[in-house]
């Protein structure tokens, strides 16, 4: 199975910017990619990260800096035989949840990310394209059925935790325990109680 993990390269997480700086966003951005290919590895496979511009990662890279959709579909449309997509920002991902995900039987394999989302798909019909703009869980399952494919869903809240969001940091400090829980940690980014509700903010707010 080939694995594919695309990564926005440039100026990523925007929507961090109320508690990360841009230098911050993409240090934090590169140890949640850290997370995800050492869980791919260690789940027995071999990362292809596939990035919007070279990156120094200890993976191979392919740079396409077309929109999401454009380059994952291009990778399925050379390959004969399976591919999976997993987003670069699940830091809570683990081997034994992908190999859940990797092993699941079906045509195409999607794991739904918060929001109707997706943050994981494999994919096993070479008719199948995808489509990651809106509502892309939902579009992906139409798209399945518009060519015939079975559809397999993979319910984990690891998978569905993917980080766009201040309030996303609260699920990594709770939960991770991998290289971007400790960037965060190491960075001032704690958890604050109160109110009935668990806030991420910095020690210096």
């Amino acid at each position: 199975m080939r694995v594919v993990v695309p990564f926005a390269a440039e100026n990523p997480k925007t929507r961090l910017s109320g508690v990360l700086d841009a230098g911050e966003r993409a240090a934090f951005a590169r140890a949640m990619l850290a997370d995800v290919l050492d869980a791919v590895r260690a789940a027995g496979h071999t990362p292809v990260v596939l990035a919007t511009a070279p990156v120094d990662v200890d993976a191979r890279v392919r740079v396409d800096d077309r929109s999401l959709t454009a380059a994952v579909n291009d990778v399925l449309a050379e390959t004969d035989g399976a591919v999976a997509v997993v987003m670069a920002d699940l830091p809570l991902v683990t081997p034994t949840v992908l190999e859940r995900l990797f092993e699941a039987d079906g045509d195409v394999v999607v794991a739904p990310g918060r929001g109707a989302g997706t943050n994981a798909l494999v994919v096993r019909d070479p008719a199948f394209r995808t489509d990651f703009h809106g509502a892309s869980y939902l579009d992906h399952r139409e798209a399945a059925s518009t060519v015939g494919a079975a559809v397999t869903v993979v319910d984990s809240h690891r998978l569905a935790t993917d980080v766009d969001e201040r309030a996303d940091l609260v699920e990594v400090l709770v939960h991770g325990d991998g290289r971007a829980a400790t960037w965060l940690a190491n960075h001032g980014v704690r958890i604050e109680r109160g109110n009935g509700r668990v806030n991420a903010v910095r020690v210096d707010d």
